[in-house]
Order: C-alpha cells, then structure tokens, then sequence
C-alpha cells in the first residue's frame, strides 16, 4: 500500500544553512523542527530527507563525514520520538549535471520506488527554488517554501 511522505531538504529546513556543514559541532536545529516534525508524524507521514551535499564532490568532506552527521542527526530525531524513514543524498557538484541533484528528481522517485510513495499526496519542504522544482518534477504538487534560504 503507497504511503504518503513529508520529504524534508536538510540545510535551511532542519538545520540552520552553514557552507559546507559536516561537522556536529557546527550543526544548529531550527527552532521549531521537532515540534513540527512530531506533528506531520502523528497526521501518518512518514519522514524522508532529501539534501544536495556538494561538498563531497568539491573535496570538503568525505561522504564518510557526511554519513556521521547524518547519523548523529537521526539519533537527535530518535531522542525526540520522531521517525526518519530514511536519508537520501547527492554528492555531486552542480556541473555534474547528474539526476539526483535538485531540482532534478533522483533522489525522490528512488524514495518512491523504495518505498511505494504516493507522491499525490505527499509534500516538500525546501527553501530554496531547487527544491520546489525537484518536487514538481517527480509529481510532488504539494509544496512549502521556506524562508530560510
């Protein structure tokens, strides 16, 4: 049976946007996410993240920071009784030209054939344009925009 998802851009909608963020130190929640984020929960969202991270691809951390970050991030979710289905990534430059990248689709139609997403009736949250475009382009109509970006 398909599911219906929040899928979540990271930096600017979880976490306060700092270029190239890899460490925990430098991580900040937004004020707000967890309550939000408990909420779309208890309406039988499942959760997914969805985060461009060219600073593996431009040499500013390894995908292995990358994973520790995230990691640790989920732990915090975890803490706070909140379930994060899953993480998906791209680690390409933008002249890579890739298809994960937003605003290309990728990495939410693989979350949609992963785990059966009915994408009529799940949301974006993103702050920036990218990520509107990214949404629209796997059917995703239900979007917000954020001004944090």
């Amino acid at each position: 049976m398909p599911i219906k998802t929040i899928f979540l851009d990271r930096d600017g909608v979880i976490n306060k946007e700092k270029n190239y963020l890899y460490q925990k130190d430098d991580f900040e929640f937004i004020h707000g996410v967890f309550d939000a984020c408990q909420y779309l929960s208890n309406l039988n969202y499942k959760i997914i993240i969805v985060t461009n991270q060219s600073g593996i691809s431009r040499g500013h951390f390894t995908e292995s920071d990358f994973q520790y970050l995230n990691d640790w991030m989920i732990k915090k979710f975890s803490s706070n009784k909140i379930n994060i289905l899953d993480t998906f990534y791209c680690p390409h430059s933008p002249e890579d030209n890739c298809q994960c990248r937003k605003p290309m689709p990728g990495m939410l139609l693989q979350a949609q054939k992963k785990f059966s997403i009915d994408m009529s009736n799940s949301w974006l949250i993103g702050d920036k344009e990218d990520d509107i475009k990214a949404a629209n382009n796997a059917g995703i109509m239900n979007t917000i925009l954020v001004k944090s970006g």
